[in-house]
């Protein structure tokens, strides 16, 4: 069915690299799946899936920064699949979404393997927090699938050597890592703080698949100056501002 053309916004990432369409009401994307698709180490020729798309930020900032990509998007909620498709059109970057759950993926990409899976999986666990009335938000935000059958997932569509890279509530990283088997190995965490001294609210990961290497722990990516903050200024680090604005690459380590 799709939204209504008065149901979303459009708004601009990476400095006006790239506009996406986003529903009024309901999930939006931020700066989390920008800092997923800056720390993607992809080059040209390579393929990247992204498993819970949503309206597909994480996937087209990623294509705009790193042109050649082949890229794959999986979205379980038919509206914003759609928008996705859209989006990566009016954007001119190449984008195949599919609209499928993850524990049901279509034969065209449970055939397929790829160099690279990205992830934003929802951040709360529904007993924890309080729902949200939207639906499209309650589903982009609050967890139905475990961590663990994420994790499975991407790991099965990754080619050996492939990476495995996902964003997540640094509170939930012992989830993570306990969902990670003997397929996956070289982990690497990477948290973000927001401001000197403060502790990570967020962590990207990173795993290899067949990996020997050990878990390496990086220091924090801080994200804001100063030790509080003042007034509605942006006070992002002139770093991280320039992933966000210039689609800049975050070097995990």
């Amino acid at each position: 069915m799709g939204f209504a053309r008065g149901e979303v916004t459009e708004d601009l990432f990476l400095g006006g690299q790239v506009s996406l369409m986003q529903p009024r009401e309901g999930y939006r994307a931020g700066v989390d799946p920008v800092f997923l698709a800056a720390s993607v180490a992809a080059r040209a020729d390579e393929s990247v899936l992204d498993l819970g798309c949503g309206a597909g930020a994480a996937a087209l900032c990623l294509g705009r920064r790193v042109a050649g990509l082949r890229l794959v998007g999986v979205e379980r909620q038919p509206d914003y699949a759609e928008l996705a498709r859209m989006n990566a059109f009016d954007n001119e970057i190449d984008l195949d979404v599919y609209t499928a759950d993850l524990a049901q993926l279509p034969a065209e990409v449970k055939e397929d393997s790829f160099d690279h899976v990205i992830m934003n999986p929802p951040y709360h666990l529904r007993e924890r927090s309080t729902t949200s009335a939207d639906a499209g938000r309650e589903a982009a935000l609050f967890e139905d699938t475990p961590l663990a059958a994420w994790i499975d997932a991407a790991t099965r569509r990754l080619k050996p050597r492939g990476h495995l890279t996902l964003i997540q509530k640094a509170e939930r990283l012992p989830e993570i890592l306990a969902g990670m088997d003997d397929r996956l190995g070289s982990v690497l965490v990477k948290p973000l703080s927001p401001r000197e001294g403060r502790a990570a609210v967020l962590v990207l990961v990173q795993a290899r698949k067949g990996g020997r290497g050990a878990f390496r722990m990086a220091a924090p990516l801080v994200l804001h100056e100063g030790a509080e903050h003042l007034g509605d200024k942006e006070s992002y680090r002139p770093d991280v501002a320039a992933i966000l604005r210039e689609g800049a690459q975050l070097p995990l380590w």
